[in-house]
């Protein structure tokens, strides 16, 4: 800044020649020099709290916006969250061949609790304890009274309770968003679907993870946010199966059985249109798995699949088409049955006497287990060993439910003769009813080996052949006179012209032996007979029929016509109409004009 002079020369000497105060000059320049330097030291204070008041107002503003998000915010639990870490709580949806829902995502809440914010602890404690009666209410207080900073009370609660805990009006019990797996058909197709539970949890959401069933060997596919959500599409039919569980249930509590099974299996594509085990559980109240015990006796133990059983006599058909393949009989061709058969000190018998010698067809019509051994006599060790590895009995079957893996067959220690003899009429190898399923289904489509999935198809799937389309034929031809003429008489539906092999086996003891009164029965049967479309086996564990003067245990009593009825309640639900069975002319001589 340039400074006025208080005594400006000029100014001065014009003064006195005028004859004025020069003195007057300089305190005027005093005074404006004042005046300016007041002006300046105003502007400068005022900039100083313009940018003063700036600062505070944005302080405030941030340091206000800051608890305002904090206050809105919910506290996440430090132990199940780490710094950066995000959870996806997206899952796919899981629908039936139709597209009709197995399984969704559904929006919920959890409960916490805060002690620090709560006021009034023990009020808190008592009404919790009566909205959830399963909580205890000294052990919440405890808690509550503690020197914790965070409790989790519910992972997952209903709307109505929800509305509850709101009613208590405590300021330290707090909601959080989350989805639950929600299976909306219950019990229906458990063992299939499995069930889902909690990875790992945050107060804002939680992880969605699959513990069994389609949704545990799924569980990347059904999280993967690159699939779109696509819904998971199975085999199954939604109204089959509802169907199968309810005839299955009331057939085996009829029955008097402990347990039971049922497969029905699309014979051209390996399509599972139905599977049941019994007894069942809600998966969306999955119980925890047994610890002591028999793992069988347990709901969540699937029959179907982890169930290895010696299946009896439904393993006929197989060493007779194996036979017939090998061009070693015919279906006509004569077979000694007389007995017992002897092989060392062990002896063969049949259920009843049939006579000294039969025919293969009649072999399999009256279920005898000497002439089968003659066969597999005839067949030998590595023909029938190797014969059982095609069609895929010796490994466990791919079927695509994690414990499907667990159901592996249990294979003779020594593959001797005596094994192949036995192993011919179903006892000596083990097995589960899905694998019986699929040696079936080759059976039934031409003798093409097929391959179990729970996948919906786009259509055949044609796998290895494993019987020749011939010797399937004559075999199917003899499974229809098992129902017509021979044991499972009681499979007879009208219409729909039903095939298929009883099968009664002695339920081993788990120390070895075998339960004297105790027997593992099952119906191995095809429809139609004669253009066969499913495949359906049904077992029941420990049944007996109580109807008659004395207990009957044979499949052809119990299972036979638990099977029956089945296929009389599905068949239709499958679009299959009732037809006549094509039957051979005879006595009719072609004439021309």
């Amino acid at each position: 800044m340039i400074r006025t002079p208080l005594r400006p020369l000029a100014r001065i000497l014009d003064a006195r020649a005028k004859g004025e105060n020069p003195d007057a000059i300089e305190r005027e320049n005093i005074r404006i020099r004042h005046e300016q330097m007041r002006d300046q030291s105003r502007q400068r204070a005022e900039g100083r709290l313009l940018v003063l008041g700036l600062f505070f107002v944005v302080a405030f503003g941030v340091i206000g916006a800051r608890m305002g998000l904090l206050a809105t915010a919910e506290p996440t639990e430090p132990r199940v969250e780490a710094p950066g870490a995000r959870i996806h709580a997206s899952r796919a949806d899981i629908v039936d061949r139709h597209g009709r829902l197995l399984a969704t995502n559904f929006e919920t809440h959890s409960l916490y609790a805060q002690p620090p914010q709560m006021v009034d602890p023990a009020h808190s404690a008592r009404e919790l304890a009566r909205v959830f009666p399963d909580l205890d209410e000294k052990d919440m207080l405890e808690d509550f009274t503690g020197k914790r900073k965070f409790i989790w009370i519910k992972r997952k609660i209903s709307p109505e309770q929800m509305q509850a805990v709101h009613e208590i009006g405590d300021p330290g019990l707090l909601f959080g968003a989350r989805d639950m797996r929600l299976y909306p058909n219950g019990r229906l197709a458990a063992h299939v679907l499995g069930g889902a539970s909690y990875g790992r949890e945050g107060v804002h959401a939680a992880e969605v993870i699959g513990v069994a069933g389609v949704e545990k060997y799924f569980d990347d596919h059904l999280r993967d946010p690159a699939n779109g959500n696509q819904p998971l599409e199975l085999s199954l039919d939604l109204t089959v199966q509802a169907a199968a569980e309810r005839v299955l249930y009331g057939g085996m509590k009829l029955m008097n059985a402990k347990g039971a099974t049922s497969i029905l299996m699309d014979v051209h594509t390996g399509e599972v249109v139905s599977v049941v085990s019994l007894p069942s559980f809600d998966p969306n109240n999955r119980p925890r798995p047994a610890v002591t015990g028999d793992a069988s006796d347990s709901p969540l133990f699937n029959r179907s699949v982890q169930g290895v059983y010696e299946l009896g006599s439904t393993f006929k058909i197989f060493a007779v088409a194996q036979a017939l393949d090998l061009g070693l009989v015919s279906p006509d061709t004569v077979i000694d049955t007389k007995g017992p058969l002897r092989w060392g000190k062990f002896r063969i018998r049949d259920f009843r006497h049939y006579g000294n010698a039969m025919t293969v067809s009649k072999i399999i019509e009256k279920s005898s287990n000497i002439g089968t051994a003659r066969l597999a006599q005839q067949i030998g060790v590595e023909r029938q060993r190797d014969f059982m590895g095609t069609m895929g009995m010796l490994e466990a079957t791919g079927f695509e439910i994690v414990e499907a893996a667990t159901g592996k067959p249990l294979l003779p220690k020594n593959w001797s003769e005596l094994s192949t003899m036995t192993i011919s009429y179903g006892h000596g190898l083990s097995i589960s009813p899905m694998h019986l399923a699929a040696g079936y289904a080759a059976i039934a489509n031409g003798g093409l080996k097929v391959q179990p999935t729970i996948l919906k198809q786009d259509g055949p799937q044609a796998g290895e052949r494993v019987i020749s389309e011939r010797s399937a034929g004559a075999a199917r031809k003899m499974l229809r006179r098992v129902v017509t003429e021979g044991t499972a008489s009681f499979g007879d539906v009208a219409g729909y012209a039903v095939g298929g092999k009883t099968g009664t086996a002695d339920k081993p003891r788990p120390q070895g032996g075998y339960y004297e009164e105790k027997v593992i029965a099952t119906f191995a049967s095809i429809f139609p007979a004669h253009d066969p479309r499913y495949v359906l086996i049904v077992t029941l564990d420990e049944a007996v029929d109580t109807t008659g003067e004395k207990p009957r245990r044979t499949a052809g009593w119990t299972a036979v016509p638990v099977a029956a009825e089945m296929i009389k309640r599905i068949a239709p639900l499958l679009g299959l109409r009732p037809t006549v069975e094509p039957a051979v002319l005879t006595d009719v001589k072609l004439t021309r004009n």
